[in-house]
């Protein structure tokens, strides 16, 4: 199993968010605020394979809340970072299915 406990990822956007991902065993857990994101927050379980499952709220600058599911897949970047490629589903009025990744920020 992987242990994300520390490791800080972050969307390709230069905006995007910095999330600090935080493990106790299997279960992984994260905030996050910045660029459209005003508090977002994530909570789920690390598979022995690494491949982490949660569900996630965000609360939008916009003033929208989104919430959803997803599904995130790890692979070794050549210099040991992680990308973690998504799987992702969003749920209510803001429903929307899709694939992105996010990857770990060095140092």
């Amino acid at each position: 199993m992987i242990d994300y406990d520390g490791r800080r990822f972050k969307g390709h956007a230069p905006d995007a968010p910095v999330a600090t991902y935080r493990q106790s065993g299997e279960v992984v857990w994260s905030e996050w605020s910045g660029g459209d994101v005003r508090r977002g927050s994530l909570a789920g379980l690390c598979a022995p394979d690494g491949t982490v499952s949660f569900a996630y709220c965000m609360v939008l600058t916009d003033g929208r809340v989104v919430s959803g599911h997803s599904v995130n897949t790890p692979e070794f970047l050549p210099d040991g970072r992680i990308r973690l490629n998504e799987r992702w589903e969003r749920f209510g009025a803001n429903a929307a299915s899709g694939t992105s990744s996010i990857e770990e920020v060095a140092g």
